[in-house]
């Protein structure tokens, strides 16, 4: 892709979890460590138990909620050993997870440049996004339980873009999981893999020449 069609994009696409949050991965591995067990047994189950990537799947889609992501998924921890509970689980993997304040100024610097923003988010239990004004932080949320599609799926990418009125050539998208951008990079959206807010900005700026 040439650095003149890179720096025609305008407009950022942003995950929720790990980017305007701290580490989702790191949470769930201390979570893990709570246990007793295995600090990566959630994850490896999430990743790689059929049963336990369906449950995400369906509650990430909308087609079961919260309660039944929990249930499923506490009987797959203890069926690996783990003693726990179903009631609040989700609530429990999340809770080592804090909002970025520097994500957050670096949103809104981005807006107040005339740089529209979408959030564009695989939902996951309940309370994920309180705390968070989410309509102050983004132009336009599009999150994957309430549109029946989630990341990777190039269609909630394109559901972004067609909310914000803008083509995906003129997008980037900023995620902290790399099967996120390569979903996004088949319509044509660039790509920041994020790890800090300072570096986040730095590539906005020095590849796709979007500053604040």
């Amino acid at each position: 892709m040439s650095n003149a069609t890179d720096k025609a994009r305008t407009a950022v696409l942003v995950d929720f979890g790990g980017v305007i949050t701290s580490s989702v991965l790191r949470a769930f591995t201390d979570f893990g460590s709570s246990l007793g067990v295995d600090p990566r047994l959630p994850l490896d189950l999430l990743a790689r138990d059929e049963a336990s990537r369906t449950l995400l799947a369906d509650h990430e889609c909308g087609r079961i909620d919260a309660e039944a992501f929990e249930r499923g998924f506490a009987e797959r921890l203890r069926a690996h050993g783990a003693d726990v509970t179903a009631e609040g689980l989700t609530a429990r993997m999340q809770a080592g997870m804090s909002i970025d304040q520097d994500m957050l100024a670096l949103l809104g610097d981005l807006r107040a440049a005339g740089h529209p923003v979408a959030l564009v988010s695989n939902s996951f239990g309940t309370g994920t996004y309180d705390g968070v004004e989410l309509a102050s932080l983004a132009d336009v949320i599009v999150i994957s339980a309430e549109v029946g599609i989630r990341k990777p799926s190039r269609r909630i990418y394109a559901i972004a873009c067609e909310r914000l009125g803008i083509d995906p050539e003129q997008a980037v998208m900023i995620d902290d999981l790399r099967q996120n951008l390569d979903g996004a990079a088949r319509i044509g959206i660039g790509g920041v893999l994020h790890t800090s807010a300072a570096d986040t900005r730095r590539q906005l700026a020095e590849r796709f020449g979007i500053t604040t």
